[in-house]
């Protein structure tokens, strides 16, 4: 599987922290869309789809929540946990965002615009194309 945990290099001094994220650095594509999810539930989980051709970057920026990811052969579950860590996914990789602290946001980086037809929602489906 592609698809991996990444860790930041955090910069600061006694004022505080920060991240920067770049595309094409610690981004491995170009930025085209960004999003966050926030005011999810514990046990309802998000995502369970994949895309075409739509790669993804997805850092929690607060609390935590677990991403399992499956190539269709394998499936491995992350913890985002850590504000300096951000997790790649690769385009026909099926992401189920899950186990969410109530206080989560997720943000999602994006290299593609919003596209309706890129979505694999049915899991056969997304089997028949990886398969």
């Amino acid at each position: 599987m592609t698809s991996k945990l990444v860790e930041f290099n955090v910069m600061g001094d006694e004022r505080g922290q920060l991240i920067a994220l770049e595309e094409n650095k610690e981004i491995p594509f170009d930025i085209k869309r960004v999003f966050y999810i926030f005011g999810t539930k514990e046990n309802i989980p998000r995502g369970e789809h994949s895309h075409y051709k739509t790669k993804q970057f997805l850092v929690a920026v607060n609390g935590s929540c677990k991403v399992t990811l499956d190539n269709g052969q394998e499936k491995k579950t992350f913890d985002l946990n850590n504000r300096n860590k951000g997790l790649f996914q690769e385009a026909l990789i099926w992401g189920t965002m899950h186990s969410f602290s109530e206080d989560c946001v997720l943000m999602v980086l994006a290299n593609d615009f919003y596209d309706s037809k890129d979505y694999i929602t049915d899991y056969n489906v997304f089997l028949k194309e990886v398969n």
